[in-house]
Parts: structure tokens; C-alpha cells; sequence
């Protein structure tokens, strides 16, 4: 099938290009078997749009799983695919793989990146990403690794992962100090209602160094999807747990926004919450996972739909948080 033409972003100053939408890894190995991750990654590269993200702790949360799952079954697609030149591959170290293996050390990048390597079956990472903040090891320890890492050809970029804004800050003050490789992305939690801990100094570091930003749980555990409105629906359902936070007034103000403005561009909630991320103009574009073609095709669908700025209004007043909920925001 022809690859069709998908707009492209600019990710940072990193020189990679990403189509408004990013495939989340997280599911492979856990609720999307090795088959139905290559159906998925097939329509998704077909369909004109270009990264993936990953990490080596997806799926070590299932039992009898050990991390890398998701890297497997990405790399065997890959390989079996012929696929690699049209695709960009990011992914993650730096949480618990077990056995002390953590954090952003010099020495557990190195062997994390050739073990990446090794289970996605490729050359090179196209973004390789700090999982989270490592208190214990130095910025310039890390940025230095990155350095080795990128001068041996296994990596293109590098970029962040939950940091806080006075880490990015700092880091990317050494990078430029030192002459080491920067962070040219962010991923952060960021949706329509987890909107607290992005908005405001994070995303104004991100602004002013010109930083991509590729949020996750974008559709807050599928709470924005609208298929969670009440305790019953959450009944046997993988994400059940972390759905459940949601079930609040702010959250439903959100759903009944969401349901208003669905109806007038004849969409989905989750179409529209993340048209909602599309149209703010510090975002590169969303991750979002599916675990069937037909989801997919949803999730690609806000791509296209394009909120006017009464609808981005109105999904914002609804979002907004109250006093009170401001505190436990």
C-alpha cells in the first residue's frame, strides 16, 4: 500500500520530523499480542504517519514479564516489515528494569541503548529518551553518555521524560555550556483534565528553547474517550484502576464539554481531546495507544478535525480547575 502524505512537525532542533500523531508502544506485550501490534503498526505507517514510542520497561508490569517486550515485538515488525526507513523509533531507560538496573548512569544508558538495540533488531534510535529524573547521577554524566551514544551512530536525539522544569532548565544550561548533546523533546503527562503539572514553567521552558513536546496518557487512561462515565464501567477493564480518579465533577464538566463539541464536528470525545492538544502550539503531537485498527483510525481521525477557537475556549473553561481543585491538582 502507497504511504500516504501526513503533514510533518518539526521536533525540536532535532532535525526529525513527526507526523500529529504518535503511536504509543506501552500496549505491546500487554493488552496487544506480537500479531495484532504488527496489524496496528502496518495501518499506522501506511496510513502517512512515522513514530513510535517505546520504552525497555513496557511491559514489566504484567506478571511473568520482564521488561523489552514491547522492543521485541516493535524490532521482529521491523524487521519482518522492510518498514525502518520510514519510520522513527523512540524509546526509554531509566526506571526499575530490576537487579539495580536504573536511573540515567553512564554506564546503564550504554548497555540500556545496546540492549534497546539488540530487541528492536535496528542500527540506531532515532529519540532516545530519559525516562525520568535521576537525583543520584549527575546532568553532565548523562548528557555525556548521550554524547558517546550519538557520536557512535546508535542514537540521532535525545530527549526528556517527566522532568521538572528546574531540571530541564539546568540541563539544558550544561548542554550548552559544555558543547553536549541537548534535549530536544519533552514528554510530559498532559491531557484535558491532567493540565496542572505541564502548564505554566514547563511549558514555558519548552517555549523558550524551542523544545518539542510529545505528551502522554493523552487521553487520560481512556477516560476521554467517554467510555468511563461511571464505578460500573470500570468493571474488568485493564485500565479500570487509573480511570478512577477521573470519576469527579471536573471530570464530568470535561465529558459534557467534550460531548458538546464532538456533536457539532460530528467526532469522538477522544478525537476531540486530542484535537484539543493539536491546537495548542507548544505540542509536536500526542501519544495514543490502540489495541484494534478500528481505534486507530479514530485516533488518526483528530488529525484532521481542527478546532475552531470557541471550541478550544470551551473545552478550556470546562477544564479549568476551581480553587479547590487547584489544591489537589
Amino acid at each position: 500500500m502507497p504511504q500516504k502524505q501526513v503533514e510533518k512537525r518539526k521536533l525540536g532542533n532535532s532535525g526529525l520530523e513527526v507526523a500529529p500523531l504518535v503511536l504509543g508502544g506501552n500496549v505491546f506485550g500487554w493488552t496487544v499480542n506480537a500479531a495484532a501490534a504488527s496489524e496496528l503498526l502496518d495501518h499506522f505507517v501506511d496510513a502517512g504517519f512515522n513514530m513510535i514510542d517505546t520504552a525497555d520497561v513496557y511491559s514489566r508490569w504484567i506478571p511473568g514479564n520482564h521488561g523489552g517486550e514491547s522492543e521485541t515485538i516493535i524490532g521482529k515488525w521491523l524487521k519482518q516489515s522492510g518498514k525502518r526507513d520510514r519510520v522513527l523509533i523512540a524509546t526509554k531507560s531509566g526506571l526499575d528494569m530490576g537487579n539495580g538496573r536504573k536511573g540515567l548512569s553512564r554506564n546503564h544508558i550504554l548497555r540500556s541503548a545496546d540492549e534497546a538495540l539488540a530487541r528492536l533488531q535496528t542500527d540506531y534510535i532515532d529519540l532516545y529518551q530519559s525516562h525520568t529524573e535521576d537525583p543520584d547521577t549527575p546532568l553532565e554524566e548523562t548528557l555525556a553518555a548521550y554524547a558517546e551514544l550519538i557520536k557512535a551512530g546508535k542514537v540521532r536525539a535525545i530527549g526528556a521524560s517527566n522532568f521538572k522544569a528546574e531540571t530541564l532548565r539546568a540541563a539544558i544550561e550544561i548542554s550548552r555550556q559544555k558543547g553536549l548533546p541537548r534535549y530536544e523533546s519533552l514528554q510530559p503527562l498532559y491531557n484535558l483534565y491532567d493540565r496542572a503539572q505541564f502548564e505554566g514553567e514547563i511549558e514555558s521552558v519548552c517555549q523558550q528553547n524551542n523544545l518539542g513536546v510529545i505528551p502522554y496518557y493523552s487521553l487520560a487512561s481512556g477516560f476521554l474517550t467517554g467510555k468511563y462515565r461511571s464505578e460500573k464501567d470500570l468493571a474488568n477493564r485493564s485500565r479500570g484502576s487509573g480511570v478512577q480518579k477521573y470519576l469527579n465533577p471536573r471530570g464530568f464538566r470535561i465529558l459534557a464539554a467534550l460531548d458538546e463539541v464532538a456533536k457539532q464536528y460530528n467526532a469522538t470525545p477522544a478525537q476531540v481531546s486530542l484535537a484539543w492538544l493539536l491546537a495548542k502550539p507548544v505540542i509536536s503531537a500526542p501519544i495514543a495507544s490502540a489495541t484494534s485498527v478500528k481505534q486507530l483510525d479514530e485516533l488518526l481521525g483528530a488529525t484532521r478535525l481542527g478546532l475552531d477557537d470557541a471550541a478550544v475556549e470551551k473545552l478550556d473553561q470546562a477544564s479549568a480547575y476551581t480553587e479547590e481543585e487547584r489544591k489537589i491538582a
